[in-house]
């Protein structure tokens, strides 16, 4: 239901067509987008000082009264607007360059308040200062916490709290109230109309912080309030499949794993056979570091729901780690009646018509794929249980999608690194959580060296040591081909390079993203064989490759990439009986700083935590792939009690109010679906 802030922009006073067409070129187009525009920060111009007080090289707020007014004009290069202005403690010149229409407001005798830098001249002087006449309507730019708003796409500052101080005159009483006022008291919450103006105008810095925690809370409890209710309709509904894993299956499936599992596997594997025992469809998030053994508990569920004579598909985000995926289960599953197809995207129309036809059929026990699998014409027989690997690149529809695939599959999805806790309970917070916190025995250290421009030959002869012992190593590059848009070095041209300058007497492969199916999987082959020595690859390694004998992984221009990323690079090497060497390769000394805690712990969880704190929750998880709108002013890092505390509260409302059916909570329910009913699959409570 439309309310009064869903109307255009367009009905705030200030704003016509074109102030219109630039507040939407920042994606405000309703008066609720304007107000919820909020400031990235404030100055404090609530302090008046005299003109004797002022201090040079400091920005300052002064009074006085203006004594003369001149226009100079220079001869091609515009001119200069200068106002003496007075007290009684002494004078100062103002000065404006190239904006001569000021001179039609300031007029000798006129009294105003001036913000700006304070520089001595020919005499002491405030060079561009912002300025407001003395009135008796309250005062917007000083003598007072002035608001400083983010990218205002050519309206400038005071022209922007002009019309936030309009939109806030005529709107401000219209933001619906989600709280009862019990409720707000009881958790230190202010009314929202009280927020939404002390944000934008705050009589004092106090109250800003008052006005942030309510806004942050609010926000967070609509996300967790979407969040409890999906995952509310997932646990009742009961139309799974209740799958039997008796000790007689359990017995043979464990038989197919060569080695001990952890206790961490052991608890993970215990939640899984739970869930998928409950004839609720199971959904749950396995996570654990790089090289902790995701893949061999996904296969214990693989084999159980195929054990009960059900489908199993395996999706993953790109066509080598679906490779890799198909290879570790075909050899866990050698010898066994276990029915086995890859799907991916290039195959030929012939063939992929018989593939089809195959899992319509139910021909086919475990189909492995990329995004292939959730294209229209597949189906399945009897689709038990979906794997997803990698999910944050998937995103929350495409998840979905292939639920649909079944009546209501289990679903498994496993993250390649470590979420912070924050994102866990909210971007993924309608799955159980399963955390694989330790690692199988065997796993060799790696040593992370930073190492600059000047010591970029240390890198390459510790390259040739390795390969001279019959190693193998990769190096890699962000781009595939140079671009005259980056100074980035690219794979395509260094694999030359390397091979004829640095390493002629080992063989240097390349492999990247943009190859044919069929030359990725020579490549990978060939270096896997140990016919490549070292390979110059994209970051298409990042997960998929498993080469024990690769003992050394150099990644250029390594502060272009997240922490997790590095993190996950690097989890490539260490895989065998020797120790490995990760060499960060900087191009300025100021990444050694955010790139320390690399070589400082192997701690994927820690590198989560601080990778998230560096780049936000949207460049973490791949730009608007999780699915959710962006946080408008709450901070996944910064926030996780205040997000835990309304995490709680949401969870409490909907376990008494399902619906959201009761009166009191209409508005909470538009504003749920409203925000992230598309992306949550909410049409239920719409």
């Amino acid at each position: 239901m439309a309310t009064a802030l869903d109307q255009p922009v367009g009905v705030v006073k200030g704003v016509g067509p074109i102030v219109a067409e630039r507040l939407g070129s920042l994606g405000i187009t309703t008066v609720r987008d304007l107000l919820w525009h909020f400031p990235r920060a404030y100055q404090d111009r609530s302090r008046l000082k005299t003109i004797s007080q002022l201090t040079l090289g400091q920005h300052e707020a002064v009074a006085g009264t203006i004594r003369d007014v001149r226009q100079t004009y220079w001869r091609g290069r515009g001119g200069v607007l200068t106002a003496i202005v007075e007290d009684a403690t002494g004078q100062l010149a103002a000065l404006w360059f190239g904006m001569p229409y000021l001179a039609k407001q300031l007029k000798v005798g006129t009294q105003l308040v001036l913000w700006g830098k304070v520089t001595m001249g020919k005499r002491l002087s405030i060079l561009s200062p912002e300025f407001e006449l003395v009135t008796e309507e309250e005062p917007l730019h000083a003598q007072r916490i002035v608001p400083i708003y983010p990218a205002t796409a050519g309206i400038g500052q005071k022209r922007f709290r002009r019309i936030l101080r309009a939109a806030l005159d005529q709107f401000g009483a219209e933001a619906p109230e989600l709280f009862p006022e019990a409720f707000r008291g009881k958790r230190r919450l202010i009314a929202i109309a009280d927020a939404i103006e002390q944000i934008h105008f705050p009589e004092a810095m106090a109250a800003v912080a008052l006005a942030r925690r309510r806004l942050a809370y609010e926000e967070f409890f609509v996300l967790e309030t979407a969040v409890a209710l999906r995952r509310r309709a997932i646990q009742h509904d009961l139309k799974g499949i209740a799958f039997d894993i008796p000790p007689k299956v359990d017995q043979r499936i464990r038989r197919r794993f060569p080695f001990r599992l952890t206790a961490a596997q052991e608890r993970a594997i215990a939640e899984i056979a739970a869930d998928m025992a409950s004839p609720r469809p199971m959904n749950r998030l396995l996570q654990g570091d790089v090289g902790s053994g995701k893949t061999v508990v996904a296969a214990y569920a693989i084999l159980a729901a195929i054990a009960n004579r059900c489908q199993a598909a395996l999706m993953a985000p790109t066509e080598i780690l679906a490779m890799q995926h198909f290879r570790t289960l075909e050899t866990l599953l050698k010898g066994s009646r276990v029915r086995t197809m890859l799907l991916l995207g290039g195959a030929s129309a012939a063939e992929r018509r018989a593939n089809l036809a195959a899992i319509r059929q139910g021909a086919v026990d475990l189909i492995v794929g990329t995004h292939a699998l959730i294209q229209r014409d597949v189906e399945f027989a009897r689709l038990g249980l979906v794997v997803v690997d990698e999910q944050h690149k998937f995103g929350v529809l495409q998840r979905a999608t292939l639920r649909w695939k079944g009546a209501r599959p289990d679903v498994l999805v496993m993250t390649a690194t470590p979420i912070p806790r924050s994102l866990a309970l909210t971007v993924f917070g309608d799955l159980d959580l399963s955390t694989l916190d330790e690692m199988p025995p065997g796993r060799q250290p790696i040593t992370t060296t930073i190492i600059p421009p000047a010591r970029r030959n240390e890198a390459w002869q510790l390259i040739r040591r390795e390969l001279e012992a019959g190693r193998q190593a990769y190096v890699v590059y962000p781009l595939v081909e140079q671009s005259d848009k980056s100074q980035l070095k690219a794979a395509t041209e260094m694999v030359t390079h390397l091979q004829r300058d640095i390493f002629p007497t080992h063989r240097v492969g390349l492999l990247h993203g943009q190859m044919k199916p069929d030359d990725k999987r020579e490549r990978m082959a060939a270096f896997r064989a140990g016919e490549t020595h070292l390979l110059v690859c994209t970051t298409v390694v990042e997960v998929g490759l498993d080469v024990p004998n690769a003992t050394v992984m150099a990644i250029e221009h390594a502060e272009h990439y997240g922490l997790s990323q590095l993190h996950q690079l690097r989890g490539r090497i260490g895989r065998g009986q020797h120790t490995s060497h990760c060499l960060l390769l900087v191009d300025e000394s100021e990444a050694s700083e955010k790139l320390a805690i690399l070589a400082e712990t192997s701690d994927g969880f820690r590198i989560a935590e601080e990778d998230l704190r560096c780049r936000g929750p949207g460049e973490f998880l791949g730009t608007r792939q999780h699915g959710l709108p962006p946080l408008a002013i709450g901070d996944f890092t910064e926030d996780i009690r205040l997000l835990m505390e309304a995490r709680q509260g949401a969870f409490a409302l909907v376990e008494s109010d399902p619906g959201l059916s009761k009166p009191s909570h209409r508005h909470l329910r538009q504003a749920v679906v409203a925000r992230h009913g598309p992306a949550l699959d909410l049409a239920a409570i719409g």
